[in-house]
């Protein structure tokens, strides 16, 4: 048995509803001969950009918090890639496939976690660059943007489960839907021109799906932690009709969902929750939302954060009209960039580009330094 065939070994074990090595097809084109499996590859080409580096220091829920215990989107983002594998091993689906497209699917949040989201999409829609999105942003990013514009070229099955990864819409069943690179791309403009769109998209792998169904279950009982953490609300808040069904720590919550979806979605083509377990869900991500979410930051703190978005933008694209080549747009953005970016993208696109990558503290740095 040659290297690549020992890599591989693991696909003789899959179930026949998984991604095979032999499905990986990507964007453009094929790269050249390597022992790494197509979606392993992947990872590797994620976990070593730049963009997965920032994830460190970006909000998941509490911006600002002098507390080392709160959660970043890199805890998120490694939260999710566990239990999705664990979730893809039980189900003998490729794992190298769930752990691509779980390390990559946040790749595109902004500053500021959702909040950040909400007003650069205002910015975009202001300007004519149609709906900001973070789950279109990861695409982007990974395939325009990281390595100094020319992309990662990853596989269509890895940049499709990040595109439909949107934990923010849980349901009880998840069915993949097969799809080809022009369907792919299809649905990635679309979310640009309908910001209902996002409600559609559906992965054309299990994989994709259970990633999807991760997300949620990555961030609601962790969230949770972290509210009682900053004492937003006590534990026994929450509803008794969800503890006795999820649990009410994180431990239990995850364990919860992930053993109900494994034995709903044994032996078949689609990922399931049980009735029972999926109304408590949706229940607990409504708690959430009314009671951590929605009182993340207050109407004072919210105002002032649109207030910096808004301002950094402007003076972003000031400095693009009169070439300030000084500014760190052009020291650690655009100085290296391909050509073909500066030719085929707008200021307002490239600013948008520019503030969406920022971490939080380089966000507030760069606003400070604005010349009133």
């Amino acid at each position: 048995m040659n290297i690549k065939e020992n890599m591989l070994k693991m696909e003789k074990t899959l179930s026949p509803n998984a991604a095979k090595e032999e499905d990986a097809v990507r964007l453009f084109g094929p790269l050249s001969d390597d022992i790494r499996p197509s979606y392993f590859r992947d990872i590797d080409r994620i976990i070593y950009s730049l963009s997965y580096t920032r994830y460190i220091d970006k909000t998941q829920v509490f911006s600002k918090q002098q507390n080392d215990h709160i959660s970043k989107r890199i805890i998120h983002v490694q939260l999710v890639s566990k239990i999705a594998r664990t979730i893809g091993r039980a189900l003998n689906l490729n794992e190298d496939l769930i752990e691509a497209i779980a390390l990559g699917h946040d790749i595109g949040h902004v500053p500021f976690g959702h909040l950040g989201e909400r007003f650069l999409d205002e910015i975009s829609m202001r300007y004519g660059e149609g709906h900001f999105m973070h789950n279109v942003q990861s695409v982007r990013t990974l395939e325009f943007l990281e390595d100094n514009g020319m992309g990662k070229n990853l596989c269509l099955q890895t940049l499709d489960g990040i595109l439909c990864h949107n934990g923010e819409f849980v349901q009880s069943e998840y069915r993949p839907r097969q799809k080809s690179i022009d369907d792919f791309w299809y649905d990635y403009n679309e979310c640009y021109k309908d910001s209902s769109y996002i409600k559609k998209l559906i992965p054309m792998t299990m994989e994709g799906c259970v990633v999807r169904i991760s997300d949620i279950i990555g961030y609601l009982g962790r969230d949770i932690e972290d509210a009682v953490r900053l004492n937003v609300f006590d534990i026994k808040d929450i509803p008794l009709s969800i503890q006795k069904i999820l649990g009410n720590t994180n431990h239990d919550i995850v364990s919860s969902i992930t053993n109900d979806i494994i034995e709903q979605s044994i032996g078949k083509d689609y990922i399931s929750m049980s009735k029972e377990i999926y109304e408590a869900v949706r229940d607990l991500k409504k708690f959430n939302h009314e009671n951590i979410y929605n009182k993340a930051n207050d109407n004072e703190a919210c105002q002032n954060i649109r207030k910096m978005f808004s301002e950094l933008f402007e003076y972003l694209l000031k400095v693009l009209t009169i070439e300030d080549k000084e500014n760190n747009i052009y020291k650690v953005f655009l100085n290296d960039i391909d050509e073909n970016y500066l030719k085929n993208t707008s200021k307002a696109r490239i600013v948008i580009d520019y503030i969406s990558g920022m971490t939080d503290e380089f966000f507030i740095n760069e606003h400070s330094k604005i010349n009133y």
